[in-house]
């Protein structure tokens, strides 16, 4: 199993303060924001970690985090040249990925309290190739939203539906095979010009080969100055 961190964008929503800094080098709590994720990879049981980012983040991601043995993980760092979406950044790790690994892709914006090893145990033993984690959100119109089938299994993912089918938000948390590579050179860009992580899930949700599980903790992206005053108010144990 390895991991994946995607920590590129350009984090619009965050301007001024991403003008200076990539989002993921903000702090949240004590350390910066990317601190959370290869925390998690590592409670996972995940040594092997990928972070992908941009251009002009790559040295100072580097320059902090050095080669991960103080985290006590392997770091390797991939350049995504461009914002085309979450699926491209996915698909830049590809040439890190051995056919036999799996994977463990995390946004770097995502923070939440949930311990994921248990899952990353189940799906490496399991029969599914694709996995999502779910958690009930105020606004579903804000997320990719999932409806189910009549076997309980996710039959489709809407992005930022008008009349949402469920109370539940696609979260940036994601396990998958490497098929997950040629289910990205099968989609075609959105209407915005990226390749949509949300396309590649319906692809195996169309198969019937994407699983899914509820986070029972607290989860937040901190993509946006709310959210990010959330997520540190949340790290620092103040509840909001």
């Amino acid at each position: 199993m390895k991991g994946v961190v995607l920590a590129g964008g350009s984090g619009t929503r965050l301007k001024p303060l991403t003008e200076l800094f990539n989002k993921h080098l903000l702090p949240v709590g004590r350390f910066p924001m990317i601190h959370y994720p290869l925390f998690k990879m590592k409670e996972a049981g995940i040594a092997d970690v990928i972070v992908v980012t941009g251009p002009s983040a790559v040295g100072k991601f580097a320059e902090y985090l050095g080669s991960g043995a103080r985290y006590g993980i392997r770091l390797a760092f991939c350049v995504q040249d461009e914002p085309g979406g979450i699926a491209q950044a996915l698909a830049s790790a590809e040439p890190f990925v051995a056919p036999e690994d799996r994977l463990l892709v995390l946004l770097g914006d995502n923070l939440f309290e949930d311990n994921l090893e248990p899952y990353v145990r189940s799906f490496a033993e399991g029969k599914n190739k694709a996995f999502v984690f779910l958690k009930k959100v105020r606004d579903p119109r804000r997320y990719g939203v999932p409806s189910f089938g009549a076997d309980g299994r996710i039959a489709a993912v809407e992005e930022k539906p008008v009349r949402p089918r469920s109370d539940y938000g696609v979260t940036g948390i994601y396990l998958y095979d490497r098929s997950v590579f040629d289910v990205i050179r099968s989609i075609r860009p959105s209407e915005r010009g990226e390749l949509e992580i949300t396309d590649v899930n319906n692809r195996y949700a169309e198969r019937g080969e994407l699983g899914h599980a509820f986070l029972r903790g607290w989860w937040t992206d901190a993509g946006t100055p709310e959210s990010w005053l959330k997520a540190n108010l949340r790290v620092m144990g103040k509840r909001r």
